[in-house]
């Protein structure tokens, strides 16, 4: 209030002050000169008058005033307690509700919200209370609420976001996104073909994907014979998702007179709130990753780099080339000859595979006539490898190629080449800073592009309908100079690598497979001594018996087991007895769940094919092969992973294969 409409008690004081004053002189006048003091005393009379009075009013006038705001003051406090739209509701110690404002009966059938649980209202409010979250958003009877909570006052302000969040999912749902379809093995299938058979094929697919299209309204457009253009908007993704992609079933069933070869298709699809440009990088980014794991499938891809994958369930059919294998051979070579040093690296804990492999690429760059090196830390090497580098070591011209991380790091140059084989992820190489010492990467892989990838390699060679890693060394190995001469241990290296990866030439196993143990076995590779390195030792034999003797047949022959939470397993130990799991009548997939020596929870995942275990593990974070893969947890136990192992194969088995 401003201060002088404050009452004056200060000002008439010194109003009397001056009166005594001026009575004083009066009196000094009257003795001196009383006709002047008359005059005086009248004038005096009359100010004192005028002045009481006028202080009167001004008090009167104030004292109105005051009683006129506070009446509003309290009038607009009850009105906004009472008939503004914001839910106010107190509630006690107990989250009971002790009193609300009128606002709020509007959004209950009840007649009052007095006496109830503040879980009436949301089952999660009492919850996000506790958790002293001061913004929390509820619905209540298809109303969105943002809730402002006051935890010491047990006070809750109710603000109805309905409308905006209408907009917001209108915004949503109408943003563009951009899918790209590519029918993977359609120049495959249609080489052979005469002109009617193939106009056939084309009318049909085209037929599939213009009703899946007309279906969801999204607006499809063919560029070439194997490739289509789809356009659509959020919420029709969002159908579509729902749908887990069945145009991927339906198209893959097309040929059912020649099921040897399937016709899949693969999409590619790109959205955020970006520029149409990025969307369509997007999703030629998505397509590419959906070709990379094998293809059949849809890769969704985020602006913010997530990506959702859907699909897979088929085994990728063999479609690389001599002329594929060759051209990559002679770019190995010249990335090679360019380059003052070859470092190879496989993966953590290298198993015969990643070794062998890298004894391959150690063989190309000494046909070039260029010194390399292969990494190999002593204290990262598993018992299944172990008889393997005794042997090396005992050759010791090839062992004085193996060096440990520590010293390639201190040798490596801009201008050497570095080989990643068995592994692209950059997480899981042997020594993952090197990758940052030189802008020349070449990355030789078998598995399926996960989403974590090494960045900007010159060369990229991955092939996930390959056996193993040491199956495409072996063809490069076909393409070098004349002058590459292969020993028996390093030809048996590369067939043991073949050997373990197809577990004896019974899973994944291709024409080019035993191509390529031919030319081996014409290199002098000697299977009697793959056998010996293959040889397990009684202890492993008996942990693995352990292993398997927990076992659980879950659904339709799923065979789950479970290690003791207090006994730790090496992985070699988990995934022999999830092979050996396989083996077994009537089981089609097999999970192996332990603890490990590193403290993580382990699991080893097979199948015969009817299973796709990488969408299994990849829902846990880890990755492989349609019918080999693993995963490693932390911060969790045995029977956690169990529990949540069942759900994720129900939601595969019910609800397909999203991940």
């Amino acid at each position: 209030m401003p201060e002088f409409f404050k009452k004056p008690t200060m000002m008439s004081s010194h109003l009397w002050v001056i009166y005594v004053i001026s009575l004083v002189l009066l009196g000094f006048i009257w003795y001196y000169q009383w006709v002047a003091g008359i005059i005086m005393t009248v004038i005096l009379v009359v100010s004192i008058f005028y002045s009481v009075r006028t202080e009167k009013n001004l008090i009167s006038e104030t004292e109105e005033y005051i009683s006129t705001l506070s009446y509003r003051v309290k009038k607009v406090g009850e009105e906004a307690l009472l008939e503004m739209p914001i839910g106010i509701v107190l509630y006690s110690e107990d989250y009971l509700v002790e009193w609300a404002n009128p606002y709020m009966n509007k959004f209950t059938t009840d007649e009052t919200l007095v006496g109830k649980s503040l879980n009436e209202l949301s089952d999660e409010l009492i919850t996000m209370i506790k958790e002293d979250k001061e913004e929390i958003w509820i619905t209540i009877n298809d109303y969105e609420f943002q809730i402002l909570a006051k935890k010491d006052e047990r006070l809750l302000y109710l603000f109805d976001r309905t409308k905006q969040t209408e907009i917001q999912n209108l915004y949503h749902n109408e943003q563009t996104v951009l899918g790209i379809i590519f029918l993977d093995n359609y120049e495959e299938i249609t080489q052979a073909m005469d002109d009617t058979n193939k106009s056939q094929i084309n009318s049909r697919v085209t037929s599939i994907l213009n009703d899946w299209s007309n279906q969801y309204g999204i607006y499809l457009k063919r560029t070439s014979q194997e490739r289509f253009l789809a356009i659509m908007n959020q919420q029709i993704l969002d159908q579509l998702e729902k749908s887990k992609f069945e145009i991927l079933d339906e198209v893959r069933e097309l040929i059912s007179d020649n099921k040897n070869v399937p016709l899949t298709l693969s999409i590619g699809i790109g959205l955020g709130g970006v520029s149409l440009p990025t969307l369509g990088e997007l999703a030629q980014s998505s397509l590419d990753l959906a070709l990379g794991r094998g293809g059949d499938q849809v890769v969704i891809k985020e602006e913010s780099g997530k990506v959702r994958f859907y699909g897979g369930k088929t085994n990728p059919m063999e479609k690389r080339t001599r002329v594929r294998a060759r051209v990559i051979s002679h770019a190995l070579k010249e990335l090679v000859q360019e380059s003052d040093q070859v470092i190879i690296m496989g993966h953590k804990s290298p198993d015969m595979d990643s070794i062998g492999a890298a004894i391959g690429i150690l063989k190309v760059a000494q046909a070039n006539d260029v010194s390399g090196y292969v990494i190999l830390d002593p204290n990262d090497v598993d018992t299944g490898v172990q008889r393997l580098v005794e042997e090396i070591k005992e050759n010791d011209d090839l062992w004085s190629y193996f060096i440990e991380p520590e010293k390639a790091y201190d040798i490596v140059t801009k201008n050497t080449l570095i080989v990643v084989v068995d592994t692209h992820k950059p997480s899981l190489v042997a020594e993952e800073k090197l990758l940052s010492k030189t802008d020349h990467v070449v990355v030789i892989d078998h598995h399926r592009r996960a989403e974590e990838f090494i960045e900007h390699p010159t060369l990229v060679y991955m092939e996930p309908y390959a056996s193993s890693t040491a199956e495409l060394v072996t063809e490069l190995l076909e393409y070098q100079p004349k002058t590459l001469k292969l020993s028996m241990l390093e030809s048996t290296a590369l067939l043991a690598g073949i050997i373990v990866d197809t577990k004896s030439f019974t899973l994944r196993t291709g024409s080019r497979t035993f191509d390529a143990a031919s030319y081996l076995r014409s290199k002098g590779a000697d299977t009697v001594l793959v056998q010996k390195f293959m040889k397990e030792d009684l202890e492993i034999y008996v942990k693995r018996s352990q292993l398997i003797e927990n076992t659980k047949v879950y659904r339709d022959g799923i065979a789950i087991s479970m290690g003791s939470p207090d006994e730790a397993f090496g992985p070699v130990v988990i995934a022999q007895a999830a092979d050996t799991l396989l083996t077994m009548s009537g089981i089609v997939a097999s999970f192996v769940i332990s603890k490990r020596k590193d403290g993580r929870i382990g699991i080893s995942a097979r199948s015969l094919g009817d299973i796709n275990v990488q969408v299994i593990m990849e829902k846990m974070n880890g990755g492989g092969h349609l019918t080999n893969a693993a995963t490693q947890l932390d911060d969790t136990t045995v029977s956690e992973v169990y529990d949540q192992l069942k759900g994720i194969i129900d939601e595969y088995i019910e609800g397909g294969t999203s991940e």
